[in-house]
């Protein structure tokens, strides 16, 4: 029997950005592709599809992932933020400010990606030094701003954190 013209499908419930979601979905599509085309939440984008650049980064049960490397089906059970939600939560105000500030971003491919990597970062260490930030965003690649800018606008947000408590 030829499964010519059938693509295999599977039901998925998760929790994206807060909200819940059921979906079926194609058993081979990835998770951002999923975030992208099924959710309409473009933020998160496709670059390298190797895991390898972080411009689909997005958070999975309170981790950044590479949405490239999961599938939508993987997600079932998952707490899923993007990019969006983060925004919309408040939770990477500072980090984006900063960003702005400090002309960390031209084109805004890798944006998402490093903001939400610098977040994990700063949750994780509130006070890094700046090899640590350059070791924690050298798996998110930028072809336009170099990394020095981005580097000062997350040891900024840092500062700002640090500042406020």
């Amino acid at each position: 029997m030829s499964d010519q013209g059938f693509e295999a499908t599977a039901a998925i419930a998760c929790t994206v950005n807060g909200e819940p979601v059921r979906a079926t979905v194609p058993v081979r599509q990835s998770l951002v592709d999923w975030l992208r085309h099924g959710l309409g939440l473009t933020g998160s984008h496709v670059g390298c599809e190797h895991g390898v650049c972080g411009a689909c980064t997005v958070v999975v049960d309170g981790r950044t992932m590479r949405g490239c490397l999961l599938l939508a089906a993987q997600a079932d059970g998952a707490v899923i933020e993007t990019i969006e939600g983060a925004t919309a939560s408040g939770r990477v105000e500072a980090l984006q400010e900063a960003f702005h500030a400090r002309a960390a971003l031209q084109c805004g491919f890798c944006t998402p990606g490093m903001v939400l990597t610098a977040a994990e970062l700063l949750a994780d260490e509130p006070s890094p030094d700046r090899p640590r930030i350059r070791e924690a965003l050298s798996g998110n690649y930028c072809r336009c701003t170099g990394y020095h800018a981005i580097v000062d606008a997350v040891a900024d947000a840092a500062a700002h954190a640090v500042r406020e408590r």
